[in-house]
């Protein structure tokens, strides 16, 4: 279903209190600009046209999950009920998106995870990453002529990154929950045993990567029916993943790294010339990390720091973002979505040299995230022409020192907030499912820069601080993220897409914060995206021909492409939760109680 475009608004939410009573003043501009018409209307017509809201979020006053399949978020809001925390709610549905989306969710990935802890204040990013195995080189993928090997990276096992999910969810809830794993762990158990229904999208998503799929039998035998894969209305059952989730229950991670689960992805590595080894899942560990922050308009903006870029650059083009008015430019004008699309181009230039694993390469975050950086690098900014890529180089923030993944946001009662992306890479992640163990690989491997300045499977350049070290975690786009107002949780965000997740998961701040947007109005806005290179301006079906006009007169070339990001996101109000599972993924759901 598609969405008409909202443009016409310059303080939606603020409106909106007329329709939802939301507990905030209209300023006087806005309704001397909104609602001229009222002192002509009779007062039965003022009665009946009571708002300017078209889409309206999922209201609870206790708890709310938000995440990309309805089983999942029921799972997550049964777990609130029962008296757990965000992290019990959040480690439920991480495993639940296991086995209900097989796509993106995962055991055999690996991902970040934002935590705000009411009880204390802090926020603390963890970060589950895959990490290369000890076997791991620089030039890996390249042949004998220095030439990238096509797919090598992608569809072999020597694409496999070692996981990252189980340690990572399983530290989480020890440290900051207050369930039991078994008890979390045993919605998943029961879906992957008994089964779950195959919906459209992912009978759609299984045909597209048939053949990926095909080439292994231990994938087939799950995914495929009578040779050919399964489609919606199908039951899917996993009673291999089903034993290594109750493994995991049983004996905690250890399962999966030293136990049976590990002996049997060690096995399938040896098998066909893979990477990973019993002693590369044994050194697996999980790293605390203290989130990138920054201030936009009176917010406090919180997000993944490295080895993820995009918290680093959210902050970074919020900071150039903030000179401009925004709000007074309106939602998807011409002139915002300028501004946007030129500091989207500076900041994944600046990506493109300087992002890695801070564990291995000296990350300038602070200087990419310095104000003073963001006034240099707005001095660039011409408002009214677009600056061709090929002129623009990685800055430096030196100075200023001194599709295919899932997103999912927590809320609960007692003021905890959980913001987590995880991830396989592509769909399905590289089609390999470890004999046995019913859990499909993921191919990271590809996110480390194969060759400096060529592009990975979504055209983003990475340089030497990427480059393929035993042990290092690639860098990634992954950006889960909350806003504080106050130091309060306000909005609690993220969203898959690959290289995309950056400007999406910034969209979506703007909308909330410029343009006074509720969860589901700022879902179903267009999107737009630049990434340095290629010199192209995506954008989705929906913006008006005008705008487009405008932009390509600005200088722009103006691509419009499939659907960019699949947000979850959370609003806490004084009055109560409101939240939105993106329209562009007919299988998420929000629910709260």
């Amino acid at each position: 279903m598609r969405f008409p475009v909202l443009r016409f608004r310059p303080s939606v939410a603020a409106v909106a209190a007329l329709c939802l009573g939301l507990p905030m003043a209209l300023p006087a501009p806005a309704l001397a600009q909104q609602a001229p018409a009222a002192s002509t209307s009779s007062p039965a017509s003022v009665r009946y046209d009571i708002g300017y809201n078209i889409f309206y979020p999922v209201r609870s006053q206790n708890g709310m999950v938000a995440s990309e399949h309805r089983l999942a978020t029921e799972i997550g809001v049964d777990i609130l009920k029962r008296g757990g925390n965000a992290v019990d709610a959040a480690v439920a549905v991480g495993f639940a998106l296991a086995v209900v989306l097989p796509n993106a969710g995962n055991v055999g990935g690996g991902g970040f995870m934002i935590v705000h802890d009411a009880k204390t204040g802090k926020d603390v990013a963890i970060d589950f990453r895959e990490m290369a195995p000890a076997k791991a080189f620089r030039d890996m993928y390249l042949d004998g002529q220095g030439k990238v090997v096509p797919d090598r990276s992608l569809y072999t096992h020597l694409a496999v990154g070692i996981p990252g999910t189980v340690a990572g969810l399983a530290h989480a809830l020890e440290k900051y929950g207050t369930m039991t794993l078994a008890d979390v762990l045993a919605p998943a158990i029961r879906l992957a045993r008994e089964g779950h229904t195959v919906t459209p999208q992912l009978a759609g998503l299984l045909e597209v990567e048939r053949d990926h799929l095909a080439a292994w039998d231990a994938t087939k035998s799950i995914f495929f029916k009578d040779g050919r894969p399964l489609t919606a209305g199908e039951t899917l059952v996993n009673a291999d993943l089903a034993r290594s989730l109750e493994a995991i229950a049983q004996q905690g991670p250890k399962a999966f790294y030293e136990g049976a689960i590990a002996e049997r992805i060690a096995a399938e590595m040896a098998r066909h010339g893979g990477s990973i080894t019993r002693e590369d899942l044994k050194a697996y560990k999980v790293v605390e990390r203290e989130p990138v922050s920054g201030s936009y308009r009176g917010y406090t903006v919180k997000s993944m720091p490295p080895p993820s870029s995009g918290g680093t650059h959210i902050i970074q083009m919020l900071n150039i973002l903030e000179r401009w008015p925004l709000n007074e430019y309106g939602p998807d004008s011409a002139r915002a979505i300028h501004l946007m699309a030129e500091a989207m181009k500076l900041a994944y230039a600046d990506r493109s040299e300087y992002l890695g694993d801070p564990d291995f390469t000296k990350v300038p975050v602070k200087g990419l995230t310095s104000r003073t950086y963001a006034d240099e690098l707005a001095a660039k900014i011409n408002p009214e022409k677009a600056t061709p890529a090929g002129t623009i180089k990685p800055g430096k923030p030196a100075p200023h020192e001194s599709d295919q993944t899932t997103h999912y946001s927590v809320a609960d009662s007692r003021g905890n907030v959980v913001s987590t992306t995880y991830t396989l890479n592509l769909n399905f992640g590289s089609g390999i499912v470890a004999e046995g163990t019913g859990i499909l690989l993921n191919n990271e491997m590809d996110d480390f820069s194969a060759k400096p300045g060529v592009p990975n499977a979504f055209g983003l350049i990475g340089g030497d601080a990427n480059a393929i070290q035993p042990y290092k975690r690639p860098l990634s786009s992954m950006s889960p993220t909350i806003v504080l107002k106050d130091g309060k949780p306000w909005l609690v965000t993220g969203s898959p897409g690959g290289s995309r997740i950056i400007t999406t998961t910034m969209e979506t701040v703007i909308d909330h914060i410029d343009f006074d947007m509720n969860p589901a109005e700022a879902a179903a806005l267009p999107r737009v995206h630049h990434q340095w290179t290629p010199d192209e301006l995506r954008v989705e079906k929906g913006l008006s021909p005008d705008t487009i006009r405008l932009l390509e007169q600005m200088g722009h070339k103006v691509a419009v492409k499939p659907t960019m990001g699949r947000t979850q996101t959370i609003q806490l109000r004084p009055d109560g939760l409101y939240g939105y599972s993106d329209p562009r993924n007919p299988d998420g759901m929000t629910l709260g109680y």
